[in-house]
């Protein structure tokens, strides 16, 4: 049997802009994108800790570093710059692997990872 389960959450970050005139999606800063394993394109839960709305979309990379989270397309009627969001995503799994499974979680301040950043890859 497989089972949805938290892969990898950014916890408490700062939307930093909503642009309603874009295709869709959530720009994150990359470092963070490196940090908590997400993906571009990976699918993500958002859980608006200012207003409770929650919605999903899909992840594209910000500029590294800039401590950017824009919420874009529709989604900026659900969020607007200054709210403080919880970003979540999620992977099926077997049973037994979802037991010994640890997401990854990072507590970013101001936007920034606390300490080194991750290096980024090479596009």
């Amino acid at each position: 049997m497989l089972v949805n389960v938290l892969k990898s959450k950014i916890h408490r970050v700062t939307v930093t802009e909503a642009n309603l005139d874009y295709i869709g999606s959530i720009t994150i800063d990359e470092e963070l994108m490196v940090a908590a394993n997400i993906i571009e394109n990976e699918q993500v839960d958002i859980y608006n800790i200012t207003n409770g709305e929650r919605f999903h979309t899909y992840v594209i990379k910000g500029e590294p570093g800039s401590g950017i989270i824009g919420i874009n397309g529709a989604a900026a009627h659900k969020a607007h710059a200054g709210d403080l969001i919880i970003i979540a995503s999620y992977a099926m799994m077997e049973m037994e692997e979802a037991r010994e499974w640890h997401p990854t979680v990072i507590f970013p301040q101001d936007n920034k990872l606390v300490g080194v950043p991750p290096q980024v890859p090479e596009s």
